[in-house]
Formats: C-alpha cells, sequence, structure tokens
C-alpha cells in the first residue's frame, strides 16, 4: 500500500486512499486534505478531512 499521508500525495489509488472522518469523501491529491494526529496509550491515531469544513465540523469521535 502507497502511504496515503504521504507529503506529495503521488501514486495513491482510491482503494487505498483515506477517507473524509467528516463526510466519508475518499482523499486523492488534495490540496485541502488535513490529517489531526493524537496519541493515546502510546499509540497514533489518525484522522483525515477532505476539507477546512469538514475538520470544522468534526464531533471528535
Amino acid at each position: 500500500m502507497v502511504d496515503p499521508t504521504s507529503d506529495l500525495g503521488e501514486d495513491v489509488d482510491e482503494d487505498d486512499a483515506p477517507e473524509c472522518a467528516t463526510c466519508g469523501t475518499k482523499i486523492v491529491q488534495s490540496p485541502t486534505h488535513r490529517v489531526v494526529t493524537r496519541v493515546e496509550d502510546g499509540r497514533a491515531h489518525h484522522r483525515h478531512f477532505c476539507s477546512e469544513e469538514c475538520l470544522a465540523d468534526d464531533d471528535g469521535a
């Protein structure tokens, strides 16, 4: 699997692309892609968002 969080987002197939945590849209080569990372119990958890609007609308679940 290609890393969907790479700096450039190149060569990410839609099947491997992350989904927006708010609206469920597949995120492929999007300049508005945002990732929120938190650490719980020593493990990193990532939530992907397709836009600032979806990030702002996130309920944090």
